[in-house]
């Protein structure tokens, strides 16, 4: 994990020395923020409407809980997304098609996940009463607004619907027992949901 947020540390430095002025924001999700999982993103201007955002989010923790078992959802996740914007960049409305991928490690949880599960096992309710850790990749599109509150920093909200896929391994409990099985699952439904800060150079 530590590597792969450095190379990610070593994209922003590379993008935001070789764009001009107005060209590059960096931004973290507020909401993204709220659920323990710190995040950063850059968004890069490539022409007079469109824009390139990467984001990335690492959850790193395990909470500890005497009566109810400890408690983790630990993941990391990238995603990349191409954006069209209705007026100019970084200014009011915009629609997108994004990228995810990452790998998860959770038990013992209540995943706020608002979509339909299918052909595998429900993650949702699942990870209630087993961990289930694995990879994930999926695709969605996306529609958002951007606010101007100076020449440097606006507010973004967005959201997004799409599909994603997931690898798993299912164990019994939080740290005890052998594997119970390998599988996959698919997922439609909700796939980002933002209201990040940004700081436009």
């Amino acid at each position: 994990m530590k590597f792969k947020f450095l190379t990610f540390l070593l994209f922003l430095c590379c993008g935001i020395c070789g764009a001009k002025a107005q060209e590059v924001a960096l931004k973290t999700n507020l909401l993204y923020d709220a659920t323990t999982t710190p995040n950063l993103g850059v968004e890069i201007g490539v022409g007079k409407k469109n824009t390139v955002n990467l984001v990335y989010g690492l959850n790193a923790w395990t909470f500890k809980s005497a009566s109810k078992g400890d408690r983790k959802a630990k993941h990391w996740v990238v995603m990349p997304e191409y954006r069209w914007w209705t007026c100019s960049k970084f200014n009011g409305h915009f629609f997108g098609v994004h990228a995810m991928g990452g790998q998860f490690n959770a038990a013992n949880v209540d995943l706020p996940i608002p979509g339909f599960f299918f052909s595998g096992d429900n993650l949702r309710k699942g990870v209630r009463d087993y961990r289930y850790q694995g990879t994930f990749l999926g695709v969605g599109a996306t529609y958002g607004y951007q606010w101007i509150l100076s020449r440097n920093w606006n507010v973004e909200a967005e959201i997004g619907v799409g599909y994603n896929h997931a690898w798993y391994e299912k164990y019994p409990c939080y740290e005890c027992g052998a594997k119970i099985a390998d599988g996959g699952t698919n997922y439609l439904g909700i796939t980002k949901l933002g209201l990040s800060i940004l700081y436009i150079f």
